[in-house]
């Protein structure tokens, strides 16, 4: 069995047993292995895009006045510790612990108006932009990444989504399942198994397929031997083992980014390999702030700082930016009065979101609040509408159609149009 060797980002499995030598290319993804994920997607075609999408979850849901929409006029109990600075956008202020971010806000959008969230702790929303219980009797509503494996198929050598934090398949099913690494796999050769000797194995289970062939006329086992061939001139490639080894970047810039955001570096590395879709939860800390909010944040959010300013340079570097779109958001905003612990609770009225990449106008900010920062009042947001938007950059018409188990169409979004503002 091919292993993933994933250093630090996940336990592996072990050794190579009877099971795995006959699933050359298995990569985790439900019981299916590569090639059975290669006939699917074969199926569903393929485009020669080359724009990407990262989602960013901030687990635990940030607090918005403490980031991105601060008010120093509110009460003390409700502005909190931290004061606004000004950015390179003329009017716009963010948090005095995001100075890097602040200087290049003319190359992102800020959204202080989301309004429709859930209310609970999941990145549900922040996967699909609908509510768990949505289409339930048929599966439920698939993740943004398992759409687009669905609509826009494989690209060659690698999967279209990767996910670091799962994301639920709904009723598209565990063929478009995101390639998780660390689930106990390996995407490089274990040292006794070289690229020739691997295909020789190949080979012998081709042998023991052909003694079923006589049982069958309809010319399946060929088409399987082909698939499987591919997938093992996939995994051998080791554009998905390259795309996760950060000893292949310099020192410079695995040092830009610092040792807490490499998490950033690998989504950056992964759609330069051609992933579509990569989808994490942001490992700068737990934003579930109700004690302690602007200690843990004086913590967290120099990390973002960091993380997120570089990774914004490394894309406009690399002449990447216009085609990666990168959406940061939380489940929910937090309380505009600070509790007797110093820390806010679930409000989920109100949600901040960032985004950065792609093709879109930057430089500005949509929806406002009120002056505590309790409710929307200007320019309501839905989740949705940030989904019509990442769609759109993909080239994906969010008003397009699935089909549900029972045959009947799905739309891929209730409110399919995307923001006005940005696009």
């Amino acid at each position: 069995m091919l292993r993933l060797n994933l250093g630090n980002l996940g336990r592996m499995c072990d050794g190579i047993n009877r099971r795995g030598f006959m699933q050359l290319g298995a990569l985790a993804l439900g019981g299916l292995t590569l090639a059975d994920l290669l006939r699917a997607e074969d199926a569903a075609g393929r485009s020669g895009s080359t724009r990407a999408v990262i989602n960013i979850h901030l687990g635990g849901g940030p607090a918005h006045q403490d980031t991105i929409d601060l008010k120093p006029d509110a009460p003390a109990e409700v502005r909190g510790e931290f004061k606004p600075i000004a950015t390179n956008v003329p009017g716009v202020e963010i948090c005095e612990l995001l100075p890097r971010l602040a200087q290049l806000a003319d190359r992102f959008t800020i959204i202080r108006s989301l309004m429709d969230s859930e209310g609970d702790h999941s990145d549900f929303q922040t996967h699909t932009g609908f509510t768990r219980t949505n289409l339930s009797t048929v599966g439920g509503r698939p993740a943004f990444g398992a759409v687009v494996s669905k609509v826009l198929g494989q690209q060659e050598a690698v999967p279209p989504w990767v996910s670091f934090n799962g994301g639920p398949v709904g009723f598209l099913g565990p063929t478009h399942r995101g390639y998780e690494p660390g689930k106990g796999q390996n995407l490089k050769l274990q040292a006794a198994l070289t690229p020739d000797l691997v295909r020789e194995r190949n080979g012998l289970r081709a042998s023991f397929d052909a003694l079923r062939r006589d049982l069958d006329g309809s010319g399946q086992f060929d088409a399987l031997d082909a698939y499987a061939r591919r997938a093992t001139e996939m995994v051998l490639s080791g554009r998905m083992a390259d795309a996760l080894d950060l000893t292949k970047e310099s020192q410079e810039v695995v040092a830009r980014y610092g040792p807490e955001n490499q998490h950033l570096l690998r989504a950056r590395r992964l759609v330069q390999a051609g992933v579509r879709v990569v989808s994490m939860e942001a490992g700068w800390g737990n934003w579930d702030t109700h004690p302690d909010n602007f200690k843990r944040l004086r913590t967290m959010l120099p990390k973002m700082d960091r993380g997120l300013s570089a990774f914004i340079e490394d894309l406009q570097r690399l002449g990447l930016f216009q085609d990666v779109a990168v959406v940061l958001w939380g489940e929910f905003g937090r309380t505009p009065r600070i509790n007797q612990n110093a820390g806010r609770d679930h409000w989920p009225a109100v949600s901040p979101a960032l985004i950065t990449g792609g093709s879109f106008r930057h430089g500005q900010v949509i929806g406002a609040t009120d002056r505590q920062a309790a409710y929307v009042s200007h320019r309501p947001v839905r989740f949705q509408e940030v989904f019509a938007t990442l769609y759109h950059h993909l080239g994906i018409n969010p008003t397009t159609h699935l089909t549900d188990p029972n045959g009947r169409p799905v739309n891929l979004l209730d409110h399919g149009e995307p923001l006005r503002e940005l696009v």
